[in-house]
């Protein structure tokens, strides 16, 4: 599976962010998918597998419990296929950082 494929999962995405934040415990993390997805225990637990068995999320056992982490290298290979379409957004953002200084220097002028 390639890092679009698990990427392109709803749950996969979102168990990624809860991971971004802070290494989670298993449990915690089935609680926060149920309650925002709706889908039980197994699934949530599918969904780890495929993260963990992609190389996005590693885990270890603390006595009874899985303390799931991030791991970012697969991320490198979006990085580096979004990187021949970053010259389409990139002088926009700019020009729009630009603006919005401007925009706040304009302000701060006016009081």
């Amino acid at each position: 599976m390639n890092a679009f494929d698990v990427l392109g999962d709803p749950v996969r995405r979102r168990i990624l962010e809860l991971l971004a934040e802070s290494e989670r415990r298993s449990g915690d993390i089935v609680e926060v998918i149920q309650q925002e997805f709706g889908i039980t225990q197994a699934a949530v637990s599918q969904h780890l597998r495929v993260l963990r068995n992609n190389g996005f999320a590693s885990v270890k056992v603390d006595e009874q419990r899985r303390i799931y982490s991030l791991d970012t290298r697969p991320m490198q290979e979006v990085d580096d296929w979004l990187d021949r379409f970053r010259a389409f957004w990139e002088p926009k953002l700019s020009a729009l950082d630009t603006e919005i200084a401007r925009g706040k220097k304009m302000r701060r002028s006016e009081d």
